[in-house]
């Protein structure tokens, strides 16, 4: 398993956070995380990459747990919630997927062309054109700019990506785009993919396995199987209907 959860147990200034998790991710899967807003589903992603330890239960990544002297951490991509930044700042689409490069080349280390020429082949992998490869970021739409951060988050050795409300604030057609994206890359290049979303629409037309968290896990199964669930109901609170599964 790439990710391997038993009974965790979070608790953040005396509050219980996660419940008692049982999470497992196999290679190459696309596993989406959903739930309503504080439903503890960044709390889970913070936990997998070793940012948060939890109160109890049994966490691994790659088969070694994320703090370890052995850790897989290296192996991991992972893309906060979007992030601000000063869009006057000078630095190209190229310039942020090469700070993913960081792992790979070392600190105060200059990059070579074999790094250049990853950056470059990250963003085209992702849909860039040449032309907007060297675009000052501030300069791209909202969707662009969210998939050079993804970029950034892939140009190393990664093989699971982890994606924490990777469309909050894209239009329609830019989380589309976004998740037409990472699809192709589990599909063209065996990444493992977990999503973290309160955005059911969003991710239920491309995920292999949904995971309905609040607190604890209401529902899983497949996307069809969740929605249909009375553990949806519970975590939000109403019945969403209409929402396409994979494959309709």
């Amino acid at each position: 398993m790439v990710v391997s959860l038993e009974e965790v147990s979070v608790s953040i200034r005396g509050v219980r956070v996660l419940d008692g998790i049982d999470l497992e991710v196999a290679e190459g899967a696309f596993v989406a995380v959903i739930g309503p807003n504080g439903a503890g589903k960044t709390t889970l992603a913070r936990v997998i990459l070793g940012l948060v330890r939890p109160d109890s239960g049994r966490v691994l990544l790659f088969g070694k747990p994320p703090n370890g002297p052995q850790n897989r951490k290296h192996l991991v991509g992972y893309l906060p919630q979007r992030q601000q930044f000063d869009p006057g700042f000078p630095v190209s689409a190229h310039d942020v997927v090469m700070m993913g490069r960081v792992g790979c080349i070392g600190l105060f280390r200059f990059p070579s062309r074999a790094d250049k020429d990853a950056a470059t082949e990250t963003l085209r992998r992702i849909g860039f054109r040449d032309t907007l490869i060297g675009k000052p970021i501030g300069e791209l739409s909202g969707g662009q700019q969210q998939l050079a951060f993804l970029g950034r988050a892939l140009c190393s050795h990664t093989r699971l990506l982890i994606l924490d409300e990777p469309t909050n604030g894209l239009d329609l057609v830019a989380q589309r785009t976004f998740y037409r994206v990472v699809r192709e890359l589990q599909r063209n290049f065996g990444l493992t993919i977990l999503v973290v979303s309160h955005d059911i629409t969003s991710v239920a037309g491309c995920a292999d396995e949904m995971i309905c968290l609040k607190g604890s896990v209401h529902a899983r199964g497949t996307a069809r199987e969740v929605l249909a669930s009375p553990g949806l109901a519970e975590a939000y609170g109403a019945q969403p209907l209409g929402f396409p599964a994979r494959g309709d």
